[in-house]
């Protein structure tokens, strides 16, 4: 684990269900900001011990950018009795819009997160344009559910899986759904470069700058 800024913290843990043909790297990142009275978790995965005591002297809060990153938040909401914010995850339709499968192949939608959703635990559901705990501002990304944050406390863009390093130097995901162009992507994203953006952290890669950032959007 590394602090990036000032109360912004990275660390790299093996993804549990890579395998040789997974399109990204096995090594994925999560991230922390400790907001002083909130510890809020992105995408966590293998949080660091020194995180996990912070967290019993913060309100903790898991901050998902897809709701397809859940990795560990099942066990820490368990352990730190955590709140979850997440984008919800694909109906039926969208799994038919984006994978072209048959209404029955659908059924009742995405399972990512259905333990969530049947629980009585703190979650809000979120969509692009919300504004959510600890000052984040959520953008569209290549999905409605894949999002972008901008976290102006600490200057910092964080990214799902729309803005990705899969080993060939940061860029915008290549895998979109059809009809959706990299040029729109972009058009949704430009607007952060109006941020005063100190740095990238994507889920897929290491932490990275504004300039790369620029390049990305420059379609």
């Amino acid at each position: 684990m590394r602090e990036l800024r000032p109360g912004l913290w990275h660390w790299r843990a093996p993804h549990p269900e890579w395998h040789p043909g997974a399109p990204y790297p096995q090594s994925v990142s999560s991230y922390a900001i400790d907001g002083g009275e909130r510890l809020l978790l992105f995408d966590p995965l293998a949080v660091p011990a020194e995180l996990l005591a912070l967290a019993s002297d913060r309100e903790p809060l898991i901050v998902l950018t897809a709701p397809w990153h859940e990795r560990d938040t099942r066990t820490l909401v368990g352990r730190l009795d955590a709140a979850v914010v997440a984008p919800p995850a694909d109906t039926a339709q969208d799994l038919i819009d984006k994978f072209g499968i048959t209404a029955e192949q659908a059924g009742d939608g995405s399972p990512d997160l259905q333990w969530l959703r049947a629980s009585d635990a703190d979650v809000t559901w979120y969509a692009p344009g919300d504004r959510l705990p600890g000052g984040l501002e959520a953008y569209e990304g290549r999905e409605r559910n894949d999002v972008v944050l901008w976290a102006a406390g600490v200057g910092a863009v964080i990214a799902g899986d729309t803005l990705v390093d899969f080993g060939s130097g940061f860029e915008l995901n290549e895998r979109l759904r059809g009809g959706v162009t990299p040029e729109e992507v972009a058009a949704r994203l430009r607007p952060l470069l109006d941020a005063p953006v100190e740095i990238v952290c994507p889920a897929h890669g290491a932490p990275t700058d504004r300039a790369a950032l620029g390049r990305t959007l420059a379609l």
